[in-house]
């Protein structure tokens, strides 16, 4: 899925993206600042009140870096990906450069109420519990799905094979509540199955960053690693005789990106951004540019928030 795939091993490839997320997160604060990009836009399709930008000219972005291809480091550790060109776009629309801060994404939504950045957008799934704190303007759509060593050693391809066997997932995501009953699947969740069916409840392992998540499948400390399908695809199209897809793909959900709801000013320059992006073909663009052109969303349905 991503048009410039990276050379190497897997063992290389995580590891390059461990140091570039703990080098980039560095210190006490838990996002910080890796990149701007110069706006170039001759006439800014909306404007945003100074007072409710967090740098004047600047958009300020947090992302959760690495998962790509939505987010991730290139080679000279700046920061890319759909989300990455997506926001750029959006900020050179809105006369503005783009600065992103890395952010952990437990804590993404409280970065954004606090002050850290002017929005989010990372491969956030809208649901009540967020919707609730902040604001969010459809843009993406993802499933979810597994993925395991080459070969499936452990035979998942159904719910039921996941009884008793060890998922990788990051924390404060859809995946971790699907797993174990929370959120949106308060009481339906896939452990949760597994026990009512008599069967041995899932083992699931939680990590502050997606690749540490991918890591413990490689390694072997887990059976296999739970994340979006753009983001499960992206690892097996890269590393084919490492991964493969269980076939196992669960609800597709539709991405926000977020924004304080006292900030009504930013909200809408966004969206009229985002939706004169999808008008003259520049989103549709970006999103084959990485692979993810299954993942759009029409203008009604950044509208009306439905599928």
């Amino acid at each position: 899925m991503h048009l410039t795939p990276r050379k190497g091993a897997i063992g290389a490839i995580v590891a390059l993206l461990i140091l570039a997320a703990c080098s980039a997160n560095t210190g006490t604060s838990p996002s910080t600042s890796v990149a701007a990009s110069p706006s170039t836009a001759a006439s800014p399709v909306a404007t945003i009140p100074t007072d409710q930008l967090k740098f004047a000219g600047k958009l300020v972005a947090c992302i959760d870096i690495p998962y790509p291809p939505q987010e991730s480091f290139d080679d000279q550790g700046n920061p890319q990906g759909s989300d990455v060109d997506i926001a750029r776009e959006i900020a050179t629309r809105l006369g503005l450069t783009l600065d992103v801060q890395n952010s952990v994404f437990s804590t993404i939504i409280p970065a954004l109420t606090g002050g850290k950045c002017d929005m989010v957008i990372s491969a956030q799934n809208i649901n009540p519990d967020r919707t609730k704190v902040v604001d969010m303007i459809p843009y993406f759509k993802a499933g979810q799905s597994f993925v395991a060593a080459k070969g499936n050693p452990k035979g998942i391809k159904a719910k039921d094979d996941l009884c008793g066997k060890v998922v990788a997932v990051q924390e404060a995501t859809t995946e971790l509540d699907y797993l174990q009953g929370t959120g949106d699947y308060t009481g339906a969740g896939l452990s949760d199955g597994c026990t009512k069916a008599g069967k041995p409840a899932i083992s699931i392992k939680t990590f502050t960053k997606d690749n540490d998540a991918l890591l413990a499948l490689q390694s072997g400390t887990a059976d296999v690693y739970f994340a979006d399908s753009p983001v499960a695809g992206f690892y097996v199209k890269e590393h084919p005789d490492q991964f493969e897809l269980t076939g196992l793909t669960l609800d597709v959900a539709i991405e926000g990106i977020s924004v304080d709801k006292g900030h009504t000013g930013i909200r809408d320059a966004v969206k009229t951004a985002l939706l004169s992006m999808i008008s003259d073909g520049k989103y549709t663009e970006i999103l084959k540019k990485w692979g993810v052109e299954d993942s759009g969303l029409t203008a009604d349905q950044v509208n009306s928030g439905k599928l």
